[in-house]
């Protein structure tokens, strides 16, 4: 709980600009130091064991990440690069040998390892917006009216096209709800990170920059969806080529969404009531 309530204003800041730009006076690469160093060691107090092994592993990804535009150039290759960097870390499991449990009663490895993942998406958050200066995305925590509009116009119009398909490809089946509570506390889990960060990464800058490169965007929605359904080739055992498919039909949706809004906290929004409605009433 300790490292977790370290990580956290890490986390929080990246959301509002004024701070961002405070924090990159003092060095983007100071703040990333901190934001993956500090929970680590404080985690290393009981809950995981301290090698300079590990603090050297967590250390190279901070600098990795926010020196990344200050010694290459940015350009196509290194873009792609970089976001591949960051979801290599996320889906290789990186941080897993770092962050291993001392105790059994720490054996949860789901809760523990979102705090080096957090640190990751806060400094490559801050790498891309303030070095890297990706045209404004919408990223943060608060969507405004015509936000939460489109967004749940898209995610009504997800569900007659992703549930029979999903039904279908028998990837999911109907179960008894979960109590209301879980629902929204979901919903705002998935939103405030899961959602904010991929669609961040994916419609915010990805599908942008292919937009910017191809010069349609038609084609960086589309490819971009496509990226989105095999990052979910993971799902449940790999390659799992039905859940990828209804992945990318959800990224078409929520990629719309996010040309329609101008902003990624449209998407943010179809994106977790679509995973909120899926754990509430689907397994």
């Amino acid at each position: 709980m300790g490292a977790f309530l370290i990580e956290y204003p890490f986390y929080l800041v990246t959301g509002f600009p004024n701070v961002r730009q405070r924090i990159a006076k003092m060095g983007i690469p100071a703040f990333a130091l901190a934001a993956a160093l500090l929970p680590y060691l404080v985690c290393c107090c009981g809950v995981v064991r301290f090698e300079w092994s590990g603090l050297a592993r967590v250390a190279a990804v901070a600098l990795a990440v926010s020196l990344w535009y200050v010694v290459l150039p940015a350009s196509p290759a290194t873009d792609v690069a970089f976001l591949a960097l960051v979801g290599g870390v996320l889906l290789g499991r990186y941080f897993n040998p770092v962050y291993t449990p001392l105790y059994p009663a720490f054996r949860d490895m789901k809760n523990l390892i979102v705090i080096p993942h957090l640190a990751l998406i806060s400094m490559a958050v801050m790498a891309l917006l303030l070095q890297r200066r990706v045209r404004e995305t919408g990223y943060g925590f608060v969507p405004n009216r015509r936000e939460w509009r489109i967004g749940l116009l898209h995610f009504l119009y997800f569900i007659p096209i992703g549930l029979p398909l999903a039904l279908l490809l028998r990837i999911t089946h109907v179960v008894a709800p979960k109590p209301a509570w879980a629902i929204a506390a979901t919903f705002l889990g998935m939103f405030w990170v899961l959602s904010l960060s991929e669609e961040f990464f994916l419609r915010g800058v990805l599908q942008q920059w292919i937009e910017d490169w191809t010069l349609s965007r038609a084609g960086a929605l589309l490819l971009t969806s496509a990226v989105f359904g095999l990052l979910h080739l993971w799902m449940r055992g790999f390659p799992n080529w039905r859940w990828a498919l209804e992945a990318g039909v959800l990224g078409w949706f929520c990629g719309h969404a996010r040309n329609q809004a101008g902003s990624i906290r449209a998407s943010m929004i179809t994106h977790a009531l679509v995973a909120a409605t899926w754990r509430g009433f689907f397994a």
